[in-house]
């Protein structure tokens, strides 16, 4: 292990199939180019979903994502791969503090981000606490595998994308059975091609197989009128090329900020979950960066939140890209960033955004999601949890439909979603369950 900030980058000679690209390898430039846009095409659709349905601007969390990722990448010091997105965990506390009802900007948007600045600082002080943690003898990840063991965070990172399922599959069903057939056909497309092409292709798999579904979605309905929206490019043609997006300031209230503030243990482990994956992906073992990862995080939040950006959080949806390719490069993710923070001032893209098609989307997401779902299972797998062991088995199975049926609360101010419930459940009931005549 080099004892540089950053790795000295190894380029790869050719990559046959089934090679496995380390965080410290580098791809050419070209190969580079073609995975961070594959990267970007992985998050967008969560990235700007997220937004949304808060009243956002999507083209600012676009911006803020590519610049969250560069910040993150530099407090790890270029050795974690991932990409900094929207998160979902704040939409349920941004519409309580601003009664956002949907349909147009959110008019409250200033509460919101102040509460999500001060989320993001909390979230900054509990990684400088891991961080000082990791410095002493023993680190910090002994007593964060002591409350998150495998069997939590796996189940933590499974939920996330069985949360989402809900989302992915209303969108894939859209207004009819046209819109949830060429939802399928999207999801084959993807399929077909991490199955029957090779090389490079195989590996740009989400791209490819988005372009193919949105070529034969325009030719269904665009040429042949068999059903379902046109794809509209009116928009796109309208557009400017360059321009800024809508930035907002934010108005701090202490109301709002307790309601969002919690959301950081939530992030926390998000965070944790991407690292154990990762790691049990790369063969590496990633915790003596979980402090450094934390605060590259919560200051990309706080940042975010300062111009209008929604809170951002370590993207799931990237591992699962990660883990069809078997490209960890961190280097990819800062050709991913750039691009993004290119695509976030070209009101052009945002309008090309609009075009996709809803039930392409759907149907992405409902790869995407389930990959994330998949990934956490990996971490269960990798690290051998063993499920003949009843205190795991009621952990996972109880975590797991906490969140997939979106198990909320509602404690005064304070309010949990199925994410936030799920993964405060496997950490209490894991702690709770413990055997007293065995405290390791």
């Amino acid at each position: 292990m080099s004892s540089s900030y950053f790795p000295r980058w190894r380029k790869v000679q050719g990559i046959a199939p089934g090679t496995v690209v380390q965080p410290e390898e580098c791809l050419s430039w070209p190969q580079n180019i073609a995975m961070g846009a594959q990267h970007v095409v992985a998050m967008f659709g969560a990235t700007v979903l997220a937004p949304l349905l808060m009243g956002f601007d999507p083209n600012v969390a676009i911006l803020m994502s590519g610049v969250g990722t560069l910040i993150f990448f530099l407090f790890v010091g270029g050795r974690v791969p991932s990409y900094l997105g929207s998160s979902f965990a704040f939409i349920g506390g941004v519409i309580a503090v601003t009664g956002y009802a949907g349909g147009g900007p959110n008019m409250n948007i200033g509460v919101a981000l102040g509460a999500i600045i001060a989320c993001g600082l909390a979230y900054t002080l509990i990684g400088l606490l891991v961080w000082w943690a990791d410095s002493r003898a023993g680190g910090a990840s002994n007593w964060i595998d002591r409350w998150m063991p495998p069997v939590v965070t796996g189940a933590i990172v499974a939920i996330i994308g069985l949360n989402l399922a809900p989302i992915a599959v209303k969108s894939a069903m859209g207004s009819g059975t046209f819109d949830a057939l060429m939802a399928l056909m999207t999801v084959l497309c993807v399929g077909a091609v991490a199955v029957y092409t090779h090389g490079a292709l195989q590996r740009l798999l989400i791209l490819v197989g988005l372009l193919v579904a949105c070529v034969l979605y325009g030719l269904f309905t665009n040429v042949l009128g068999l059903g379902g929206k046109p794809i509209d490019f009116s928009g796109v043609a309208a557009a400017p090329w360059i321009g800024l997006p809508t930035f907002s300031a934010p108005v701090f209230n202490v109301q709002a900020m307790s309601v969002i503030v919690p959301v950081a243990i939530i992030l926390v482990a998000e965070n944790l979950g991407h690292i154990k994956a990762v790691s049990a992906m790369t063969g590496r073992n990633l915790d003596r960066y979980l402090g450094r990862a934390f605060v590259g995080d919560g200051v990309a939040t706080m940042v975010s939140g300062a111009v209008g950006g929604t809170g951002v959080t370590t993207y799931a949806e990237n591992i699962g890209v990660m883990t069809v390719t078997r490209i960890y490069s961190s280097l990819v993710f800062v050709v991913a960033a750039l691009i993004a923070i290119v695509l976030g001032f070209s009101p052009k893209f945002g309008a090309l955004i609009q075009t996709i098609p809803g039930p392409v989307l759907g149907g992405m997401s409902i790869v995407v999601f389930g990959l994330i779902a998949v990934a956490g299972a990996r971490i269960w797998v990798v690290n051998q949890v063993d499920f003949s062991d009843n205190r795991n088995l009621i952990v996972a199975a109880v975590t797991l439909v906490l969140g997939a049926g979106n198990f909320s609360l509602e404690l005064g101010l304070f309010r949990l979603d199925g994410i936030g419930t799920a993964t405060f459940g496997a950490i209490i009931l894991h702690a709770l369950l413990r055997p007293t005549c065995n405290l390791r």
